[in-house]
């Protein structure tokens, strides 16, 4: 045993199993441009007559105008919670994240009844005109591009909220009294002075709204878009290409590069809203009256259409579902299944981030640097493209173990990792190790270096100051890290409906499947279970966001996301 202490107390070994995480979460990228080139020129001649022009242009349609709703509101909700004071403010400062805990895909299937022609609201309507049938009247279809940038802008807007939030935060009263004293009218001062200040913070949190809009392949399906992630799976799936796929994730890779050049433009400008060396908070103005109400109905809006409605529905269709139908048999064991996979991705994601952070703090060198980048790529690829480069990963790896036992004289084992759930484990890891990462690299930086320098002087081992002091004092951040992960890995659907085994199902995929049928109040028990797991981390990103050390807080990393 203490050999074995003094093999892992060596730096090496730290920076060794860094570079192995590292080589796991980047092997995927390498596998689609493999696959990719596997195919022959005829699909690529296919793709680009008849798939990729329509995908790219619905891809690039919808990101600009999610992109362009997120904005706005998030950016509007932002500045009117933090710069004015109204009935309510301190609640909609955490209920504007509310939407966080709805994933896309469920604000669709909700939507998709709720305005259906023979659904609720169109129905009061025509009964309110004395419109009997749905054919005299229906308002326009939500299964459009339009409808479905409205659905997911009103669900992504709070990635912008949060940010721009925290920068405006971090402004200080002295900025606005100098503006004050130039002339500049209060209805001015945002335009002028708070926003250009806070453009980093919205670059950022814009650049995760759209990779979660690129991500999504649910609500895009349901809305009848065929974006580029939805293209993937139906030439995987449908038309059993896999080398198609690739070559089409490949060019959605280009779409992803551009983010995150965004997102490291936008981090590396993060300091320019810091100004004095006294700051004094931003003064809410208080509002009365009518701008007081105009105020309160801005606000509401996003938080009603975003969370509100769809969650009213859950209630209700998984209510009425209960009462006539009791719960679907095979609900507790999707249930047993997600629990079980999701905790056992977040224990392997989490392990996996202590030990790139702290081979990072044990040795600060651009390789240690370049390694925890690297296996923080995950996070900037949508689901169906990890999907995409794994497959090829885990069936070479369920291969040689086949191989050795052939060699052993032994049965073969078949889909050994691919067949067992280990393979979307795997997927879970790679694609939100940046979660862990970021958690864990924000704990560690609050812990003192001269605690190490203490330690190592007293003959402490490496091992041991792990365990005996940064663990105990980052477990919070691990905490949050880790529920952050687990409700992520209980969410994401295309990775789940790509490489689960035959036969696992998880909530999402059932909610995805009874959605696909058109039966919704199926679905309606499992999408509530999904959201109420997801309010969770939406309860504790609002009490982070009320602690005094609040604004000392990252906002723009991934493990301060609520989603």
């Amino acid at each position: 045993m203490a050999g074995a202490g003094r093999g892992l107390s060596d730096p090496r070994l730290w920076l060794a199993a860094s570079g192995l995480i590292a080589l796991l979460a980047a092997a995927p990228l390498a596998a689609i441009a493999l696959t990719a080139l596997q195919g022959s020129s005829e699909p690529w001649q296919h793709l680009i007559a008849y798939v990729l022009p329509t995908a790219v242009r619905e891809t690039l349609l919808l990101l600009a105008g999610v992109g362009l709703l997120t904005a706005v509101v998030g950016t509007g909700a932002a500045w009117l919670v933090t710069a004015y004071d109204f009935p309510g403010r301190r609640l909609f400062e955490w209920w504007l994240l509310l939407p966080l805990a709805v994933p896309t895909y469920i604000v669709a299937y909700a939507y998709l009844d709720v305005l259906h022609p023979v659904g609720p609201v169109q129905s009061l309507i025509r009964a309110a005109l004395g419109i009997e049938s749905p054919r005299d009247f229906r308002l326009p279809d939500v299964r459009s591009l339009a409808g479905c940038i409205v659905l997911l802008g009103f669900v992504l807007y709070p990635y912008v909220y949060v940010t721009t939030r925290a920068m405006f935060l971090m402004q200080t009263a002295n900025a606005v009294e100098a503006a004050r004293t130039l002339g500049v009218r209060r209805r001015a001062i945002f335009l002028r002075v708070a926003l250009p200040l806070a453009r980093p913070a919205v670059a950022v949190g814009l650049s995760l709204a759209l990779m979660e809009a690129l991500n999504d392949i649910g609500a895009s399906e349901f809305l009848g878009v065929r974006t580029m992630t939805v293209s993937i799976y139906t030439t995987w799936v449908t038309r059993s290409d896999l080398p198609g796929a690739a070559q089409i994730a490949v060019a959605m890779l280009a779409l992803v590069l551009g983010l995150v050049a965004i997102e490291r433009w936008a981090r590396r400008k993060r300091r320019y809203a810091q100004d004095a060396q006294h700051p004094r908070p931003l003064t809410a103005h208080r509002l009365h009256g009518v701008t007081a109400v105009a105020a309160l109905i801005a606000v509401t809006i996003p938080i009603v259409l975003g969370f509100v409605i769809p969650a009213a529905y859950l209630v209700h269709a998984a209510a009425t579902r209960i009462r006539f139908a009791g719960l679907t048999p095979s609900l507790a064991g999707e249930a047993v299944n997600t629990l079980a996979i999701s905790l056992v991705a977040t224990m392997l994601t989490v392990a996996a981030g202590v030990v790139v952070v702290y081979a990072l703090r044990l040795r600060q060198t651009p390789l240690t640097a370049v390694l925890a980048r690297a296996a923080s790529l995950g996070y900037a690829v949508p689901g169906t493209v990890v999907a995409i480069g794994l497959l090829p990963v885990v069936t070479g790896m369920d291969d040689a173990i086949n191989a050795v036992f052939l060699n052993m004289r032994a049965s073969p084992k078949g889909l050994l990792i691919l067949g067992s759930g280990a393979a979307l484990v795997y997927a879970y890891a790679v694609r939100f190790l940046t979660v862990a990462v970021g958690g864990t690299e924000a704990g560690f930086s609050r812990v003192s270096r001269s605690l190490d320098d203490a330690a190592s002087t007293l003959g402490a081992s490496v091992v041991r100051r792990l365990w005996q002091i940064h663990l105990p004092l980052v477990r919070p951040a691990l905490a949050a890290a880790a529920l952050l992960v687990f409700v992520d890995c209980m969410k994401e659907l295309p990775a789940t409906l790509l490489l689960r085994p035959i036969g696992f199902e998880t909530l999402a995929t059932h909610l995805y499947g009874e959605a696909v049928r058109g039966t919704y109040e199926d679905g309606a028990v499992a999408a509530l279970l999904i959201v109420l797991v997801g309010l969770v981390p939406v309860s504790l990103l609002a009490r982070l966001g009320r602690t005094p050390e609040a604004g000392h807080v990252d906002a723009t990393t991934p493990a301060s996301r609520g989603r």
